[in-house]
């Protein structure tokens, strides 16, 4: 039962639906309705979609990940960064505008559904951190300018040629300002300012749904139809149909390299808001769960009109402040979304695309993360050479390539790190602190004429073995009369087949030069590792020692008394008294 609950998390929560929490999620889910139904729309346009397509993606995902994810408050539908990279993959293949294009994406998703289920079943819930934090900010950034550059022709009533880029958009742009609609601009930004007027007054009301509410009244008291300016147009007023994806061959090998991306960074984002949810109300997230609500979702929500989904950061906290207590907040939400398709399709058809345009300049504009980029720029010159290649890739280069691109830099510097652990001299504090070991050129402490003491923090892994060996062989030229050499292993987590080979070999050359090395404080699973390899008996057991105070009462004994009485510093209180 433990193992049927783990994969239908449904059955868990759903024992603890009553009466109270029943009230709760219908008044949470009325909220997140009004906040995903302007929101729903605007992203189905960013994807290239008609906009019942946002609003079936958020009928339907809401449902599946509600019944199989991990997180209770989290929402899941269409959202911004995903729309993009959307319209960015199928357009590259499919013209936008075909008919083909909606079978396309309906494949995009099947694929990238299927790839998150399998992670999930294989559970890959790891496979999130492979994506820094950094490379999501610069990708959003980027994908932010790319859907701003999408909205100028709407804005600015400007017939801009499709599938262009954006440069070639912007340049195409200010060469035509002269034929732009003032009717348009002016309903665009009375759009803006109202949904940031109203986000000052009171968090209470949905911003966008009355921004866009003032923008269309003001295009109506214009008679902006008159004038050039163009509607979104009315809902299909169908519930979402079944419609099968391209499952052609060349559909399908084309769109694999995008559905894998796009699979990633829907992951990311949605444990992500998953997480970040959950530190407000104490819920434990399952990562692998995660992974198969959202690849769930996204493949039975391919065969029903709906595209790529991820979670929503907005909505999942709309949702959690309304008072959800269980995910039938997010299925109310749908419900009432099924409603006003059925009986209030025109909702939309009064809906200027200006005023919608000028809603998503604004989502555009809360993509780019202003805090946080900040802080990379002045942190980490790693960091932000991550984070400026993504951003600039995301606007050059396809954009499933710009995530290939920064999980790779990520990467690349990450091995640059673990390849490079950090090895120091170190020494006794003071004589009663005789085990804590502190840096000597940080603390300018002194040392032991004839018993040097070395700390590795990191792995000793192939990838490493080149720089711990340099050292070991710089440390033992610089010796100065030390021909005792003592690893302190506290900070070492993990040695492989090569790293136990160079150790075993580095003991040999330094016991032919004359001199001893020797480790302690190794953790028992590394010690493990090494007897496991047979290295541990070439190295010697005698040479191992528990702890610091273990090795340092043997090795002193070692050393050489008449050294001992010309040495001006008592380094460790294991040295002779009589000296």
């Amino acid at each position: 039962m433990k193992t049927l609950c783990c994969w239908m998390p449904f059955l868990v929560w759903g024992r603890e639906v009553n009466r109270h929490s029943l009230v709760d999620d219908l008044l949470a889910g009325l909220t997140g309705a009004i906040v995903v139904l302007p929101q729903g729309v605007a992203y189905a346009m960013i994807a290239g979609l008609p906009p019942e397509f946002g609003l079936y993606t958020a009928i339907i995902v809401p449902i599946v990940t509600g019944l199989f994810g991990s997180s209770r408050h989290m929402v899941s539908g269409p959202a911004a960064a995903i729309s993009i990279v959307v319209l960015s993959v199928v357009s590259n293949i499919v013209p936008q505008g075909t008919d083909a294009y909606i079978p396309a994406v309906l494949t995009l998703t099947l694929l990238a559904g299927l790839f998150q289920f399998g992670f999930g079943l294989a559970r890959m819930g790891m496979l999130v951190n492979f994506i820094s934090h950094t490379v999501v900010i610069g990708f959003t950034a980027g994908a932010a300018i790319l859907i701003a550059s999408s909205q100028f022709k709407h804005i600015l009533g400007l017939s801009i040629p499709a599938g262009q880029p954006f440069y070639t958009d912007w340049a195409f742009m200010f060469g035509h300002l002269e034929g732009f609609n003032g009717y348009s601009l002016s309903v665009a930004l009375v759009t803006i300012a109202s949904t940031l007027l109203i986000k000052k007054v009171s968090r209470k009301i949905p911003a966008m749904l009355f921004g866009m509410i003032m923008g269309s009244l003001l295009c109506w008291l214009l008679s902006g139809v008159n004038h050039g300016v163009p509607m979104v147009g009315e809902l299909s007023g169908q519930l979402p149909a079944f419609i099968l994806p391209d499952l052609s061959v060349g559909t399908l090998s084309a769109m694999l390299p995008g559905a894998l991306a796009i699979a990633i960074l829907g992951l990311v984002e949605a444990v992500a808001i998953a997480r970040a949810i959950a530190i407000h109300s104490g819920q434990r997230i399952d990562g692998n769960q995660e992974f198969i609500g959202q690849g769930l979702a996204n493949t039975v929500g391919s065969f029903f009109s709906c595209y790529m989904s991820s979670g929503s950061f907005t909505r999942s906290g709309v949702n959690y402040d309304a008072g959800a207590k269980t995910p039938l907040a997010v299925m109310f939400a749908a419900l009432i979304l099924v409603l006003i398709l059925l009986f209030a399709p025109q909702v939309t058809a009064f809906l200027p695309l200006p005023a919608m345009a000028g809603a998503i300049m604004l989502i555009a504009w809360n993509l780019i993360d202003v805090r946080h980029i900040r802080e990379i720029l002045h942190s980490s010159k790693q960091e932000a050479s991550i984070l400026l290649v993504t951003f600039m890739s995301t606007l050059i280069v396809a954009l499933e390539f710009s995530i290939y691109l920064g999980v790779l830099m990520s990467l690349i510097f990450y091995l640059k790190r673990t390849s490079t652990p950090t090895m120091m001299e170190v020494a006794p504090k003071s004589i009663d602190q005789g085990t804590d070991l502190r840096s000597v050129q940080r603390f300018q402490l002194p040392e032991c004429p004839q018993l040097k003491i070395i700390r590795i923090d990191g792995s000793l892994f192939f990838g490493a073995v080149d720089h711990i060996q340099k050292n070991l062989i710089r440390f033992s030229e610089e010796n100065h009369g030390r021909n005792h050499i003592l690893i302190n292993c506290t900070g070492i987590n993990f040695i492989d087949y090569a790293g136990a080979e160079m150790l075993m070999k580095e003991a040999r050359h330094l016991q032919a030069k004359g001199f001893t090395l020797s480790f302690c404080a190794l953790k028992n699973t590394v010690k493990d590792e090494l007897a496991a390899l047979n290295f541990l008996a070439k190295l010697g057991e005698e040479n191992f020692y528990a702890t610091v105070d273990d090795a340092l009462s043997t090795l002193v004994q070692r050393l050489n008394l008449d050294i001992c009485r010309q040495c001006q510093h008592k380094v460790f209180k294991q040295c002779p008294r009589d000296v």
